[in-house]
């Protein structure tokens, strides 16, 4: 099992799939030809599983950094004799620049070592294991490089190095000089689509270099905040656009599978697909972190992906596949023993047809975020938006599985209540846009309704909060979405009190909130989340409280590797980083708060 912390992974990314590589230099985690397709290397969930490890012999120490504002990483090896620096990319598109980043993207991992003080000796071990792990591989050299072939897939691994083939794994030991530079790289392509296509070392390096003028194209091209946490921001910005699925705009939630919420617990889902529950969270981030071309694209795939579901009298979907695929049915890999033994390893995702009535309210949001595309829209894709509304409104009674997704009994949860009057107040604000006036007068009724339940039924007087559902004193971090959403004023005094227990009986000893403490019918436990303790800090600039809400976003924010990647969780007995990684919803949580804290402060300011 692999023991690595999760913390050590640096992510790469094409825009079609994910690699993760460690701190010690080894890609432990590759998907081919999408981020859900069957891992190639797969060691961090199983000893077994691949992986392709570029280290010095002997000992080292090691520093790493993102090439300027990319995804290629930059690993300096420094040994007693020398140094050498590993640069590490997913290649992009040839000559793919700015709104086009993911086009064309080949499916290849490119690495290069240059050797900046020699001698240095460098042990490579390439062993590639596709279908998570079950495939053991054929090994075959030929004229620049190595043919790998199992099942239905072939990799070909271009090498200018000499390798000693094994049954299923390659390994070489080189030494370099000062000055020298190698490179390799791996290609997948499907098994009977052609001969394997093998890259010089010429091309490697120009094709690295063309990689690193793509993303900072993209870059400059989209990041223009200019704020507190700059570099946070601005670095969140082009993960959440690394995790986008570039064929069709879709994001994952995060690159992969069976990270655990606890070490050694069995908590461990399958994140790699696109949820509509963070489409209005999702489409804020990338309005201040990229630019509103890479938002207008994933609301466009949430509304084409659920866009017949409605009309054929159906519930909303709450999840995608990255392609538009519906089902998404889950299935646990018995033969991977899970990062830290943490089991079972699951694909897929068992809440894909849980119903949860906040995902009208999150797409309705969303269209809200990015009105002026709503005028490029299809009518039929309008309509759509408009009988999302109604759905909401006609459905706002009923019990679901809440935002966080329980697998017990449904229950009358306040946020997908809050959601569901976010869907009517929307669509009353775009009527005219969604062509469907003539429905106000009925959203308005059903907005009215849904907010006296809520004041009714959603305040708990024993917990004196709004708590996670009708009749529970239980708390629910998504209840600082009151505020965020604006169904009440931030400075509302229930609002006020609701943030007070929250942080008060919510968190841990250092300050982050957990989702909540209540049973959810799941065994096991969990850690904080990053996301929640953003939502403190905007709450709390919401409120006008901008320093403890800098303090919040700081000790968050804290929780970011050198590289600037965030996972989903924090160990509660400990600060080790835990969940699937990098965690979309933990970047959008950060920028978002970014911006609300930015916002408020420069309010304050204009008042002084």
């Amino acid at each position: 099992m692999s023991s690595e912390p999760i913390a050590a992974y640096a992510l790469l990314s094409d825009c079609r799939s994910a690699a993760l590589v460690s701190a010690a230099g080894s890609v432990d985690w590759l998907c081919f030809p999408r981020f859900d397709s069957p891992s190639v290397f797969g060691r961090l969930l199983g000893q077994d599983a691949g992986f392709w490890s570029i280290r010095p012999a002997g000992e080292y120490t090691s520093t790493r950094r993102y090439l300027g504002p990319t995804m290629v990483l930059e690993t300096t090896h420094r040994a007693p004799e020398g140094c050498v620096t590993v640069t590490d990319a997913l290649v992009l598109g040839d000559g793919r620049r700015g709104h086009d980043l993911g086009a064309d993207s080949p499916g290849t991992l490119l690495r290069q070592l240059s050797c900046t003080e020699g001698p240095v000796e460098v042990d490579i071990v390439f062993s590639p294991r596709p279908e998570y792990g079950l495939a053991r591989p054929l090994l075959s050299a030929v004229d620049g490089g190595i043919v790998v072939r199992a099942g239905a897939v072939m990799l070909s691994f271009s090498t200018a190095a000499a390798f000693q083939l094994g049954a299923d794994t390659a390994q070489a030991r080189v030494t370099l000089q000062t000055g020298d530079v190698l490179g390799f790289a791996v290609h997948f392509q499907a098994s009977g689509s052609g001969e394997p296509v093998f890259w010089g070392q010429a091309e490697i390096a120009r094709r690295l270099e063309d990689t690193v003028q793509g993303w900072t194209s993209w870059s400059v091209m989209h990041q223009t905040y200019n704020g507190p946490w700059q570099e946070l921001v601005a670095g969140s910005g082009r993960i959440l656009q690394a995790l986008t699925y570039y064929p069709s705009g879709a994001i994952v939630a995060a690159p992969t599978t069976s990270l655990p919420e606890v070490a050694g617990g069995t908590r461990n889902w399958d994140y790699r697909y696109s949820w509509i529950r963070d489409a209005s969270m999702t489409l804020q981030a990338l309005w201040v972190a990229a630019c509103p071309d890479e938002a207008g694209n994933f609301f466009q795939f949430l509304a084409t992906a659920a866009a017949s579901q409605l009309a054929a009298g159906e519930e909303l979907q709450i999840m995608f596949g990255i392609g538009g695929e519906r089902e998404l049915p889950e299935r646990e890999l018995a033969h991977l023993p899970g990062w830290r033994a943490s089991s079972p390893v699951r694909v897929g995702n068992g809440a894909w047809d849980q119903r949860q009535l906040d995902v009208y309210g999150e797409l309705l949001d969303a269209a809200a975020t990015l009105p002026e595309y709503l005028a490029e829209l299809a009518p039929a894709t309008r309509r759509f938006l408009a009988d999302a509304a109604d759905a909401a409104a006609s459905r706002w009674r009923s019990a679901d599985h809440g935002i966080w997704e329980v697998r017990g009994e449904p229950r009358h949860f306040l946020y997908s209540k809050l959601m569901c009057w976010v869907a009517v107040d929307r669509a009353i604000t775009l009527a005219e846009l969604l062509q469907a006036p003539e429905r106000v007068r009925r959203w308005e009724e059903v907005r009215d309704q849904i907010a006296a339940s809520i004041r009714t039924y959603g305040w708990s007087e024993a917990a004196n909060a709004y708590t996670q559902a009708y009749g529970s004193e239980d708390l629910d971090a998504s209840a600082l979405m009151l505020a965020i959403v604006g169904f009440l004023p931030a400075d509302d005094p229930g609002i006020l009190a609701t943030i007070e227990a929250i942080e008060e009986r919510l968190t841990d000893s250092r300050g982050l909130v957990y989702r909540y403490l209540a049973d959810d019918g799941l065994p096991g436990e969990e850690g904080t989340f990053l996301l929640c303790t953003f939502w403190l800090a905007q709450a709390l600039a919401l409120a006008g409280r901008t320093q403890r809400a800098r303090a919040v976003f700081e000790r968050a924010a804290g929780f970011a590797t050198d590289l600037g990647l965030m996972a989903e969780e924090v160990a509660p007995d400990s600060s080790e980083l835990l969940g699937n990684f990098p965690q979309a919803f933990s970047h959008i949580g950060l920028v978002n708060a970014a911006w609300a804290i930015h916002t408020a402060e420069e309010r304050m300011a204009r008042r002084s």
